[in-house]
């Protein structure tokens, strides 16, 4: 959730929705709401700050009776879809974690989620008792409504980006395969997504269970193959074996490699930051047959330190013809990024294919 997320929250907006709350709660104080909300410091707080003073307004001024207040928001919710109004779910992680609260809970966060998502306020709910929680997302991976059935999915990745982690899935995820279990051939592409990020989730942390998952799963079903496909991305990008070779990947041997004639040269030697490099490549497929392959080039980057990491960058994944002789450029940019500063040195350029580096070459970077 990018910063640029936290303008949605502007005063039109709140008073907006202070009027909304007006109309089914008329004791609601909307001036009041909207001037505490925009009050200390409002500019300077992130997306995840303005939601969270929000809910901690809202909170204020709804009855204080845990049930009453979310009475008023479940007559809000169908005109209160989308993204801004995640806050919803925040009020119930904010106000209903107590055990007393807890089943009064489940039902809203499974109310709130058709209308925006409870993927990111379930998630305290597991960490407080995760066995409960799952009987609820156990059971919501069979609703009818696939909003619902996403969160059950969504909610319980171990890694779920822009959340809290969870730990305990990254140990054990055997609970969250009892609930992808019934989602492994859903009809919705919005589920199935969400599936084949959790199973990417849980393959950094246990690749070999989701191998396991995978041999047990695939050649059934179409949407279960599209979603072990994508939820094994991971392990294909590290060139685990296995990985490759359940998804067709050819495989290549010193008596037999896959690759001959393998070359890879950059158009300069010598470069600055900041500069383009451009590279060519070339290969020949040592194979009668079509065979699957992902051809990619990685960089070893010079670190601050002078030691090196490699990053790998696609160039194709695909079926090519037996006796195929590919070839290609591509043109690398070593500008710094906010995710990546560059740094002088020599930098190795590889061609690799199936995860097997078939040529090298290099560029010194001053």
């Amino acid at each position: 959730m990018g910063e640029a997320f936290k303008d949605i929250y502007t005063e039109e907006f709140l008073r907006d929705f202070s009027d909304k709350v007006s109309s089914v709660y008329g004791n609601f104080q909307g001036e009041e709401f909207t001037a505490t909300v925009l009050a200390d410091s409002w500019e300077d707080l992130a997306l995840r700050g303005r939601m969270l003073r929000i809910v901690d307004v809202l909170g204020r001024l709804l009855p204080s009776d845990y049930e009453e207040a979310l009475e008023i928001l479940y007559r809000l919710a169908d005109d209160c879809e989308g993204f801004p109004y995640l806050f919803f779910p925040d009020f119930v992680t904010t106000f209903g974690l107590q055990e007393e609260y807890w089943d009064i809970s489940m039902r809203a966060l499974e109310c709130f989620t058709k209308h925006s998502s409870s993927e990111f306020a379930i998630r305290p709910f597991i960490l407080k008792d995760t066995e409960r929680s799952m009987k609820y997302l156990l059971k919501w991976s069979t609703s009818s409504n696939e909003h619902v059935r996403r969160l059950s999915s969504e909610g319980c990745r171990p890694r779920l980006p822009w959340s809290i982690d969870l730990p305990v899935f990254k140990k054990n995820p055997t609970l969250v395969l009892q609930v992808l279990e019934n989602l492994k051939a859903d009809s919705s592409l919005y589920v199935r997504k969400s599936v084949a990020n959790n199973l990417n989730d849980i393959a950094k942390d246990n690749p070999d269970v989701v191998l396991a998952v995978a041999r047990k799963w695939i050649g059934k079903n179409p949407e279960t193959d599209w979603i072990l496909r994508h939820g094994c991305r991971t392990l294909i990008r590290k060139a685990v074996p296995e990985a490759l070779a359940l998804f067709g990947y050819a495989d290549t041997t010193e008596t037999e490699p896959l690759v001959l004639n393998a070359m890879v040269k950059v158009s300069t030697e010598q470069l600055s930051v900041g500069d383009i490099c451009q590279f060519k490549y070339s290969l020949d497929i040592n194979r009668k047959n079509p065979v699957h392959i992902r051809l990619e080039y990685g960089i070893d980057f010079v670190k601050s330190k002078g030691k090196t990491s490699r990053k790998l960058f696609l160039l194709s994944d695909k079926t090519v013809p037996g006796n195929s002789h590919l070839e290609g450029s591509h043109n690398h940019s070593f500008a710094n990024l906010t995710t990546r500063k560059h740094y002088a040195g020599l930098h190795n350029i590889a061609l690799l294919i199936n995860g097997k580096e078939v040529a090298v070459t290099t560029l010194l970077l001053q």
